[in-house]
């Protein structure tokens, strides 16, 4: 049955403005839906109805006088919990930390939400401090695909996905440190962008380094274009972000006729899902139709997952060190394991990480000197089970080991979206990643809603 909560943020916005709905029912709209889906699924970690309602009623008076404050007043969204939140406890999903805080200080992605009259309704779940491609955690548990309960939603934000997939909330925050804005958009059939590095300023700065980003997510591109607009604003904090955009994103329009693109079903090295690879260069011939001229072709690289996982290990290694003692017993037995392989590396293993990122970020440098974009599948598999850190029957135990196209992206900090392109027989989402040169997102933005417009999906399970 169709529900407010099921409209775009866009969309809201409009009817906010000619006054069909107003930001009080679109929130109340949202919350019936997560009181109805979310005790199966598990998104939320927190919700706020009070200060939702008090946001959502003094947005509603800013649009009857006809002064709204920004690009999103009124709109739900939900905030991954790894991002401040004045008022709220940032747990990270883990029992390590304090819920007494204090919690006085918004990350400039929420600070950018408050300037914009968004309507936070609450924070999404993670695993602990974000550090797999999966969401489970100590302190709150599995959360689970609403396209499927019995399957993960990927991660690590993946609470973010579940909400947009169950039709919750229309916006939410995502990170992405190897893929954790695209894996789970993948999975559950929804929209995101991990954008280039420094576009969406961060603080205070992970514990994973360079490879973290902060991006949308929504079950549109163009309430991905239009959020990022929104979160790409300056922020003094973060003294690595890049100047403010000189045009805007939101309503990408262009298409991708003329565009040149290269299609890797596999990397060169990857082992992909039939279903997968089936739909993935469906969705390749479909941009081909569109304008594009495509042309399978490698990017050129060897898999890079030994440097990632030697900066990604060494970053878990930061957060336990940054932990009060004792707190290990507390913790996801396997981030102990992956931050005790970090702690044994060197600082010479970490700069010869550096160094072969350094030769992939040069690689792709060249390559898109020649195509406009490169699109892969956004994970070579459908979502599995959930509860389990990788496929079951695999004979290797690190999340790295099956999201081979999204971790390459996070060592270049190049530009790269997820866009939902089909589904598998049993009714999982399948998803087409689009990867621009650095400083692209425009550009990717682009052809994620050229793709969309000409080839749209169902987002919301049960709408």
């Amino acid at each position: 049955m169709s529900s407010a909560a099921d409209l775009a943020a866009t969309e809201l916005v409009d009817c906010f403005r000619t006054r069909e709905l107003s930001p009080l029912e679109a929130l109340d709209a949202c919350l019936a839906r997560i009181a109805e889906r979310d005790p199966a699924v598990n998104a939320f970690r927190l919700v706020d109805e009070e200060r939702a309602r008090e946001h959502a009623a003094a947005a509603e008076a800013r649009w009857t006088r006809g002064e709204p404050n920004g690009l999103l007043d009124g709109v739900p969204v939900a905030i991954k919990d790894v991002l401040l939140t004045r008022g709220w406890p940032t747990l990270r999903g883990s029992k390590a930390l304090d819920p007494a805080g204090p919690w006085d200080v918004d990350a400039p992605a929420v600070a950018s939400l408050t300037r914009h009259g968004a309507v936070a309704v609450g924070k999404t779940t993670t695993p602990e401090f974000g550090w797999k491609g999966l969401t489970d955690s100590p302190l709150d548990g599995i959360t689970r695909n609403p396209w499927d309960t019995a399957m993960t939603p990927g991660g690590s934000s993946g609470g973010s996905a579940a909400a947009l997939a169950a039709g919750m909330v229309p916006l939410a925050l995502g990170t992405d440190g190897g893929g954790s804005i695209r894996i789970p958009c993948g999975f559950c059939g929804v929209a995101g962008l991990k954008p280039t590095y420094g576009r969406v300023p961060a603080w205070p700065a992970s514990p994973f380094g360079v490879l973290a980003h902060t991006g949308p997510m929504a079950r549109t591109v163009g309430d991905v274009a239009l959020l990022l607009d929104v979160l790409s604003e300056p922020d003094r904090r973060d003294w690595t972000a890049l100047e403010p955009p000189a045009v805007h994103f939101r309503d990408p329009t262009g298409g991708v006729e003329g565009l040149r693109i290269a299609f890797s079903g596999d990397l060169g090295y990857a082992s992909v899902d039939p279903e997968v690879a089936q739909a993935v260069a469906r969705a390749a011939e479909r941009l081909e139709a569109l304008g594009a001229h495509v042309e399978r072709i490698d990017p050129g690289f060897a898999d890079p997952r030994p440097a990632f996982q030697m900066l990604w290990f060494a970053g878990a290694a930061r957060i336990l060190a940054d932990l009060p003692g004792g707190s290990e017993q507390l913790l996801d037995p396997n981030l102990v394991r992956t931050a005790r392989l970090g702690a044994a590396h060197t600082a010479l293993d970490y700069l010869r990480a550096l160094q072969a990122r350094d030769a992939i970020g040069l690689r792709m440098s060249e390559f898109h000197a020649t195509w406009d974009l490169l699109v892969t599948p956004t994970l070579p598999i459908p979502a599995f089970e959930a509860g389990v850190d990788v496929p079951p029957g695999s004979d290797d135990p690190d999340w790295p080991s099956w999201t081979p196209f999204t971790f390459p992206f996070n060592l270049t900090q190049q530009p790269a979206g997820s866009v939902p392109c089909g589904f598998t027989a049993t009714g999982l989402p399948v998803g087409l990643q689009i990867v621009g040169p650095r400083y692209g997102d425009a550009l990717v933005l682009r052809a994620m809603a050229a793709y969309e417009a000409a080839h749209p999906e169902p987002t919301v399970t049960g709408a």
